[in-house]
């Protein structure tokens, strides 16, 4: 078979139709190779998940969409738009957030108006705060988006360099050696700003007390807007497919990959649960990295990761998706905060335990500008022409709730019947005492445990982003899109550049570059750089 431009046609086997393999595929298929991607589920998505819950479908997994100019520059390099596969609004509230009945804060998509919405919460102080750790984060976004998010992932010799005198000079004021939790103390004296912003570490799957300053960046990634999807996230998993079968990407869902063949020390193929053996001149690999060293695709390739690239695991979640009725002023993001917070961390990573105090997230799906209720509103924080949905919508509406739980999800029963009691209980009390009123145990629910999400990504124990982001040089310690086994080339959440939605789609789409340049035999030296990013938009 010969290619598009005359040679002979690469064959590459993606392993996963997650966003990693599915932004792989289509960089691969644009460019003429012969892509076949097997994922074991029967939809694409990877932890884009629903659950029918009453007939209904709810975002189970990620909620919403941020950075979409790194799926614009995927589809528009190979010719497409991303609004021709997937319908996206804008959230004029970035996220609800409450402490108790009488503190309620929103975070607005307009800067000006999470300015306001602070001075009047906590003071025009903390407002002028807000603002310096804004200018902040967006200077640490412009110097990282391209030396970090865009490239292979970075040597510390490597970094200095791309970052230059002045990039180093903004890392320094910050503090990298910091952990989150110390460096926004610098800008926050309000301890409920300071635990909202704190948040951000639990994106990635860590603690804001051992993840690094530097992950402030997503504060900015966020005020520059996020998006709900029409038909949920799934929408999203499905539009990519489409893009990777438009440009002829084959993709066979519910097929098993059970080994990565190797011949002559070099990945050359896939075995399939039914036995069948397919060969090929590359393997994308898009699931986690611990799956391979644990040898769950085989021994023989257990030497592509190291083990202080699985290391420590990240978060694992408790999760309800649930139809119920509600008399509380939600928005489609809330999070609910107990305090002490730190005690929260402290039960995951030091005593790996369910949280005492945990803080709770709540996706209200049928709220937000596609949502049936959603109309604009008065609020009091809210800016002038921005839709706020505060009404009681008629009849059940669809929630999803998510608890931080330690990845403990393949040691054995995980947790004793009294410690998850324990901590549902605070969770559900805690949520009655802000208003919002719910039975954990309603027939129309579904909860997914670590052990539920350990057999959806063996190896994992439950964790969900991969090698916790503990440390400055957490990384530098993400295996990156070569793995140590030639022919064989890593994409998805646990691999650089991280977790998250828009990152595993750049690891995809590294993935496809590294795996081009040495397929085309450009010196596996070569750093490869994707163009393109918020910065040059």
């Amino acid at each position: 078979m010969r290619s598009p431009s005359g040679g002979v046609q690469r064959s590459v086997i993606v392993v996963g139709a997650g966003m990693g393999g599915l932004a792989c595929a289509v960089d691969l298929a644009r460019q003429g190779v012969a892509v076949d991607v097997f994922e074991s589920a029967e939809a694409p998505g990877g932890k884009i998940h629903q659950q029918l819950i009453a007939q209904r479908p709810i975002d189970s997994g990620p909620t919403v969409i941020t950075m979409p100019w790194v799926f614009e520059d995927l589809l528009h390099a190979a010719g497409r738009r991303l609004s021709d596969y997937v319908e996206l609004h804008r959230l004029p509230i970035l996220a609800r957030h409450a402490w108790d009945a009488d503190q309620w804060f929103d975070l607005h998509d307009n800067p000006q108006a999470t300015e306001q919405a602070i001075a009047e919460f906590a003071g025009g102080d903390e407002a002028a705060r807000f603002v310096r750790f804004s200018q902040e984060a967006k200077a640490l976004y412009s110097r990282l988006e391209s030396g970090y998010m865009r490239s292979s992932r970075p040597s510390l010799w490597s970094m200095s360099t791309d970052l230059g005198p002045a990039g180093l000079a903004l890392l320094a004021s910050i503090g990298p050696m910091q952990s989150l939790w110390k460096s926004l103390g610098r800008h926050f004296k309000d301890a409920r700003l300071r635990q909202l912003f704190a948040r951000y570490a639990t994106y990635c799957g860590g603690s804001p007390w051992q993840a690094p300053a530097t992950l402030m960046l997503i504060a900015y990634v966020e005020m520059r807007g996020v998006w709900q999807a029409r038909g949920g996230m799934q929408a999203l998993g499905n539009g990519m497919a489409k893009a990777a079968t438009d440009l002829g990407a084959r993709i066979h869902y519910e097929k098993d990959v059970v080994e990565i063949l190797v011949n002559n020390d070099r990945a050359s193929g896939v075995r399939l649960a039914s036995g069948e053996e397919l060969h090929c001149d590359a393997v994308v690999f898009n699931g986690d990295v611990a799956a391979l060293y644990e040898g769950l695709l085989g021994k023989k390739v257990r030497k592509a990761v190291r083990g202080k690239e699985t290391r420590p695991r990240s978060l694992s979640a408790l999760t309800w998706a649930m139809t119920a009725s509600t008399d509380c002023r939600l928005d489609f993001h809330n999070v609910f905060f107990q305090s002490p917070y730190e005690q929260e961390f402290k039960d995951i990573f030091d005593r790996g335990r369910l949280p005492r105090r945990p803080t709770i997230y709540v996706c209200a799906q049928d709220r937000g500008p596609m949502g049936a209720t959603a109309h604009p509103t008065g609020s009091g924080s809210a800016a002038p022409g921005n839709a706020s949905v505060n009404a009681t919508p008629g009849g059940d509406e669809r929630l999803f709730l998510l608890i931080n739980a330690p990845a403990r999800g393949d040691a054995g029963a995980a947790f004793s019947n009294q410690e998850f009691d324990a901590c549902t209980s605070s969770a559900f009390t805690h949520l009655s005492r802000c208003g919002l009123r719910l039975d954990p145990h309603t027939s129309l629910m579904a909860l997914t445990t670590p052990v539920q999400f350990h057999r959806r990504f063996p190896a994992t124990g439950g964790a969900l982003y991969g090698r916790a982001p503990h440390g400055w040089t957490s990384i530098f310690h993400r295996p990156s899109a070569q793995s140590q086994l030639p022919g064989l080339f890593l994409a998805g959440g646990s691999v650089h550049p991280g977790a998250g939605v828009p990152m595993a789609a750049l690891s995809g789409r590294l993935a496809a570059a590294t795996l081009m340049a040495h397929l085309d035999s450009i010196s596996s030296s070569s750093r490869v750089v994707i163009s393109g990013g918020m910065s040059m938009g």
